[in-house]
């Protein structure tokens, strides 16, 4: 099938904390681009499935679940797929907490960071989201944050040093920060951008834009 459009870019990675707007964003892009051949895959939802399925966690509590619910052996195969399909594939869009950094050094992919400015904002979209109260929700985004960050950055140092800090993207003396800013092509703050503005965004960014034909 032909594309609909020009692409600079062969694949999206988006990532973005709880309550950012990463999961709609997908979910936008997915329907956008859908007649051109793109697919979307989520890795929370993926992830949430599988730690259901092994009795990981209660699947019937409407927070998300932790990435230490499951094992670092099957964490990383997962991403290690993700970072294989950006590497060799076309039309891609992935959304995960990882899927910006599992795509650093990959110039075929557009880089995603959302953000929300607003704690009270990200907050109110968990307790709507997932029906919890707002100590509820303050808690698992503080805890959960915490608690993967921890894991990934014991389970990805190597990597960091690798694809962060050799190419001089950030120095040594940075912590790792999986989302920081200069990991990322485009960053938006749904805060303030509506979620039409910030697909027009993202999709802008990948468009390939053609020379005014002459006459």
């Amino acid at each position: 099938m032909p594309n609909i459009r020009d692409y600079k870019y062969a694949n999206i990675a988006i990532s973005g904390l709880p309550g950012s707007g990463s999961t709609t964003l997908l979910r936008l892009l997915k329907e956008e681009l859908d007649l051109d051949g793109w697919r979307g895959y989520s890795g929370g939802e993926f992830m949430r499935a599988y730690a259901a399925e092994k009795g990981l966690f209660d699947a019937s509590k409407k927070l998300h679940h932790f990435a230490t619910d499951y094992e670092d052996d099957f964490d990383r195969q997962i991403d290690m797929g993700v970072r294989e399909k950006l590497q060799t594939q076309k039309k891609w869009i992935f959304e995960a907490w990882l899927a910006g950094f599992l795509a650093q050094g990959l110039d075929n992919t557009l880089k995603v960071l959302v953000i929300c400015s607003d704690d009270a904002v990200r907050v109110d979209r968990i307790v709507n989201r997932d029906e919890v109260n707002v100590e509820e929700a303050k808690h698992h985004i503080k805890q959960r944050y915490a608690d993967n960050l921890a894991k990934w950055a014991r389970m990805y140092a190597k990597e960091w040093q690798e694809w962060v800090v050799e190419p001089g993207i950030l120095s040594e003396h940075n912590p790792i920060d999986f989302w920081n800013p200069k990991l990322y092509d485009v960053v938006i703050d749904t805060y303030s951008t509506n979620q039409s503005k910030t697909l027009s965004i993202v999709l802008d960014a990948i468009t390939q834009k053609k020379p005014a034909a002459k006459i």
